[in-house]
């Protein structure tokens, strides 16, 4: 059999051409085309392409006025604002390297993330910088400007990143830059395994995986005609999948971005009825949110078209959902921030397949190997560890030449992830290695688990993890959080899924919450959840 089956079902091109440009000019080519269409929304704010790019020079001779020299580090704390994509793009200008950080990270993870990046300057919103203080970087940080959002008074003399706009022209220098060699980001990981590593990403890395996202959408954008259309941003710009679905691609289309500060059902449904957004990249989360909103039916969400979901598992119930609800497409696809961070999609004009992470994006290679070692493929219907080659994977981890060994080997990234492919080429993805339940010797992916409590009609949001038992090693847990005006007990949970999966694979225990920990792009937190399972279990024996 074709141990490369996607190629058979490729509706697009399978191989690319990408441009050996900076980042930057990626973004200008189309800035000098369309000058005068909307590139960005913030608030009642719009900005042209035109208007854009000028800010974004300005914001590059502010970085050149502080001392910055290529290769030099800046880091972003911000939430999505005019004033991320300016530094951003800026710093792409110079060649600088741009650190992006959560703006909810603890004042010990922003600590390590500044002094392992060894940023110069800091760009970051009023509302962080209590956490900017615990952090005491007075003498990591030779530059802090601050991004004045919520009017608060920060108690201390920082540059008011307005101020920087107005006073200085846009006239930056000329740097030259090697696009294959010259690090755009350093994207850190969320160190759930310690502390966070930092992804190095180049500017051909980004760009190509731009490209590989805009040969997905190439024949749907005909529709349009060259019509203006929008793209919802409301995906995090400091996690990679925003990064790359908003920041670079939508901007690259054109596409004008409606910049959306934090996830908030009421103001996503008056933005798009304001705007009325063709584009709608998103986290199963945010599916389920807008969905379980007790006024979704008053609302129309008719304009969105197309949705590009990633960063965890969509339930096939919520897909179908949404889908109905709009008339949009849901794209289903995979990604991780050492590659970009997208490697697979449904496709849009080919089959697709619900529940499946689709193919391959063009240009990218991918194995199913024994998760053991790693060094034997598998044939399709196997499970096993997804490893992927291509031109959106990283170089490798900052400062952690072993760490990148381990992720890095003859040129394939090691995902971490086991995954399935069909005779098709269409993958699947079972589960975190990290994350799977040991059952007497028996595997359980959570993801298995919760996609039949998503079934259930009283469930809202569903996570599961393993609890220690005494004579099979690890038992299933469920966390629920009920749709709004129902009630349910543990034990209906449980008879629920008794019929649906296997005996071991039944949840034995069950806690409803009124919502479950995520971070700030929508991902649920297992580990804190394994976390206060661990806390409960000592309150108990302690008092035992």
């Amino acid at each position: 059999m074709n141990s490369r089956p996607w190629l058979n079902n490729y509706p697009t091109r399978s191989t690319l051409e990408y441009p050996n440009i900076s980042l930057y000019h990626y973004l200008k080519k189309v800035a000098d085309e369309y000058p005068d269409r909307t590139a960005l929304i913030f608030v009642a704010d719009q900005v042209t392409y035109r208007e854009m790019m000028e800010n974004i020079d300005r914001m590059a001779t502010a970085f050149n006025s502080m001392g910055l020299n290529k290769g030099d580090r800046i880091a972003l704390m911000l939430p999505n604002c005019f004033a991320f994509v300016y530094s951003f793009y800026a710093a792409m200008k110079l060649g600088l390297v741009v650190a992006q950080l959560n703006p909810l990270l603890t004042a010990r993870e922003l600590s390590f993330i500044v002094r392992d990046s060894d940023a110069k300057v800091l760009i970051a919103a009023d509302a962080v910088f209590q956490t900017i203080e615990q952090a005491m970087l007075d003498q990591d940080i030779e530059n802090l400007v601050v991004v004045p959002l919520t009017g608060q008074d920060i108690g201390v003399d920082a540059m008011l990143f307005d101020d920087i706009l107005q006073q200085h022209e846009p006239n930056p220098p000329k740097v030259e830059i090697d696009p294959k060699k010259d690090l755009a980001v350093l994207q850190y990981t969320g160190g759930t395994t310690g502390f966070p590593k930092g992804v190095m990403l180049t500017h051909f890395n980004l760009i190509a995986n731009a490209e590989m996202t805009l040969e997905v959408m190439r024949e749907w954008l005909k529709k349009f005609g060259g019509r203006e259309i929008f793209c919802m941003g409301l995906l995090p710009f400091f996690h990679s999948y925003g990064m790359t679905c908003c920041l670079t691609t939508a901007l690259t289309i054109p596409s004008g971005l409606i910049l959306v500060p934090q996830f908030n059902a009421d103001l996503i449904f008056y933005l798009i009825q304001q705007y009325q957004p063709a584009i709608f990249p998103g986290v199963p989360t945010a599916f389920m949110a807008l969905m379980n909103h007790p006024e979704v039916e008053n609302h129309n969400l008719g304009s969105i078209d197309i949705c590009i979901s990633g960063a965890a598992a969509l339930p096939v119930e919520v897909l179908e959902q949404f889908e109905q609800k709009t008339g949009a497409s849901i794209l289903e696809g995979y990604g991780l921030s050492e590659a970009s961070p997208i490697t697979h999609c449904n496709p849009l004009l080919g089959v697709r397949k619900p529940g499946s992470i689709g193919m391959p994006y063009p240009d990218t290679d991918c194995k199913i190997v024994d998760p053991e070692k790693g060094d034997q493929e598998l044939p399709a219907g196997e499970e096993g560890e997804l490893i992927i080659k291509g031109p959106q994977v990283m170089n490798g981890y900052w400062n952690r030449p072993n760490d990148t060994a381990v992720a890095l080997r003859d040129g394939w990234l090691y995902t971490g992830d086991i995954a399935r492919m069909d005779e098709d080429g269409y993958f699947y993805i079972v589960d975190r290695k990290k994350d799977m339940i040991i059952y007497g010797g028996n595997n359980i992916y959570p993801r298995e688990v919760e996609e039949i409590l998503y079934e259930h009609p009283k469930v809202a949001e569903a996570v599961c993890i393993g609890v220690p038992e005494k004579y099979f090693g690890e038992v299933v847990k469920a966390f629920i959080v009920l749709k709004d005006g129902v009630e349910a007990t543990p034990e209906e949970i449980i008879e629920f899924c008794r019929p649906r999966l296997i005996k071991y694979k039944v949840p034995r225990q069950v806690e409803f919450r009124s919502e479950l920990p995520k971070t700030m792009v929508g991902k649920f937190l297992r580990k804190d959840l394994a976390v206060d399972e661990q806390r409960r279990r000592r309150l108990e024996a302690l008092e035992g």
